[in-house]
């Protein structure tokens, strides 16, 4: 299906939803499980958003085994909802292993969050023999009358 399909179908039928590009019954608990996802090549990107800021709901190592990126984002912030996820996070050390090539990762937090400082110092020697890198920034940019923590990006 096209993605223009795809966005059609979701929308004659409002019962369903899309996880990961694959239609599923938001009523059930377990959406991964609703429907097998097909086996395929892994794509290369160059960023990705980990979705969902980062929630352990819809985001496991298959994810990581399949959205291969040299940079991850992580958005969460929002430790009620387990945003970021650790789950998540050790779901990226898990996934990467199984890459069969040690490639450069970085990964952005957009975020100084307790998970990912604890979660930064516990797998920090796993980080390193999988070639993943944290990228911790404490640049600031204001504008007018906001400020927020920011980070340079240059391919």
């Amino acid at each position: 299906h096209t993605e223009d399909e795809l966005s059609r179908s979701s929308h004659s039928n409002p019962g369903k939803s899309l996880v990961n590009g694959i239609k599923t019954n938001p009523a059930s608990n377990s959406p991964k499980s609703s429907f097998p996802v097909p086996m395929g090549p892994p794509v290369y990107v160059d960023l990705a958003y980990i979705p969902n800021h980062c929630s352990g709901k819809n985001t496991d190592p298959e994810f990581f085994k399949r959205v291969r990126a040299s940079y991850y984002v992580v958005s969460g912030n929002d430790a009620v909802n387990g945003e970021p996820s650790r789950a998540v996070l050790d779901a990226l050390l898990e996934g990467k292993s199984q890459w069969g090539e040690n490639l450069q990762v970085t990964l952005i937090p957009t975020h100084d969050t307790e998970v990912t400082r604890e979660w930064y110092q516990q797998t920090h020697e796993k980080q390193q023999e999988l070639n993943i890198m944290v990228l911790a920034s404490s640049s600031t940019v204001v504008m007018q009358d906001e400020s927020f923590p920011a980070c340079k990006i240059e391919f």
